[in-house]
């Protein structure tokens, strides 16, 4: 029998974890229940917040004397991040769901994330319709907006909790049995002004045994492909799409922090990195563009995402640090520099097609560039062009072969 694990409030919102268990446990389903309140549970869990707060180092006792909400969600979150991965490893539980609103939220999806990818995990949550990033991070945690606030049974809570735990039940019974050949794992960046270059190379790929892993390169697809370098799934990595450092320097909306391009180099994983979009900051419609970048060349790419043109000045920035990340590089990488365009829409005849631009970027690339560590290759075409997408691809091969 398949058991889901219950993790929540239960002294504020028992009633409701009452009926998330009574209802899954209709469904031929076992519970395993997991206290996080700082006070006394309404029904005796299987998981105490003592043991939480232990698994922590710290003293349950003690923290509901502080009476300080901040410091006991703090808290409780670490131990349920350092307890429940070890319990889930123990086969306590096959899948795991949660209510709750900000402060329930933070408690339970710092424990979430840190189960593997693939285990089911469903948090339902006041803060699900809005920036939902600092919760999910770069895991595969199903977010569903409560609508209403988890405070009691009502008419539309209800209906929201009993679709959660369909949603979980469905999660855990059925499964997939399809097996899926084992081919050595590449990770690939795109964005859609890179989409033909990256397709071009991943049927080149894959046509020679390989399979790929897309991320789109919006901030969370480069953290997510960043992270998964780091936890030793990936053997190869084809970085044509590096446009996120832009929105890093300039402060676009699609940024993926400071340590995006590291996880390869550190790792000794064979990579290949390109420029593709570096020519574009990425903000909201146009009238949320802040007014310091008056003067700027935008495009309007959709109503709710407007592309700006990055400066030469800007460029150079961006140029000095990729140098930064690349040079941290142990071994096999290489820099392929597309002198033709960084971009569907940075050719000749197209909107932010810029020579100069451009020009400066490969410029400190040249000049930076540790070439003892990186080696460097140029191509007089676009980025988008076959014949680079496929050398690209080539190169990554020889790489892995070495």
């Amino acid at each position: 029998m398949k058991t889901i694990a219950i993790a929540g409030t239960f002294d504020t919102k028992g009633e409701e974890y009452l009926y998330l268990k009574h209802l899954l446990e209709s469904l031929g389903l076992s519970t395993f229940t997991i206290h996080t309140g700082v006070f006394e549970p309404t029904f005796k869990p299987d998981i105490s917040n003592s043991e939480i707060a232990e698994a922590a180092g710290l003293d349950i006792a003690t923290l509901a004397a502080k009476n300080d909400r901040a410091l006991a969600t703090e808290a409780l979150s670490k131990g349920m991040e350092q307890l429940v991965p070890e319990l889930y490893k123990q086969g306590k539980f096959d899948g795991i769901i949660s209510l709750g609103g900000t402060g329930g939220t933070s408690l339970v999806a710092p424990a979430m994330r840190a189960l593997p990818i693939g285990v089911p995990k469903v948090m339902v949550s006041t803060v699900a319709s809005g920036n939902t990033a600092p919760y999910v991070g770069t895991s595969d945690i199903v977010m569903m907006p409560s609508v209403v606030d988890v405070a009691g049974l009502n008419s539309i809570s209800v209906k929201i909790f009993t679709n959660a735990a369909f949603a979980i039940a469905g999660m855990v019974k059925f499964e997939n049995t399809k097996v899926i050949e084992k081919k050595p794992l590449i990770a690939a960046t795109m964005f859609g002004v890179t989409t033909p270059c990256v397709t071009a190379a991943r049927k080149y790929l894959e046509d020679r045994g390989y399979e790929v892993l897309v991320f789109h390169a919006t901030g969370i697809g480069g953290q997510s492909m960043e992270a998964l370098i780091e936890a030793g799934f990936i053997e190869g990595v084809l970085d044509l799409t590096t446009t996120e450092w832009a929105d890093e320097i300039i402060g676009g909306i699609l940024n993926a922090g400071p340590h995006r391009l590291e996880a390869a180099g550190k790792n000794h994983v064979p990579q290949v990195v390109s420029v593709g979009a570096l020519d574009m900051c990425n903000f909201g419609p146009y009238d949320t563009i802040p007014e310091k970048f008056a003067g700027h060349k935008f495009y309007k790419h959709n109503p709710t995402v407007t592309l700006m043109r990055t400066t030469v000045e800007e460029n150079e920035a961006i140029g000095k640090k990729l140098v930064e990340k690349l040079n941290m590089a142990k071994e096999k990488t290489v820099l392929m520099l597309p002198l033709k365009g960084i971009s569907a829409i940075d050719v000749e005849g197209e909107a932010f097609y810029g020579a100069e631009e451009d020009k400066m970027l490969f410029d400190t690339l040249r000049m930076g560039i540790n070439r003892n560590v990186v080696e460097v290759i140029e191509m007089n075409y676009a980025i988008n062009d076959v014949a680079f997408a496929e050398a690209a691809a080539q190169k990554l091969i020889d790489l892995m072969s070495k």
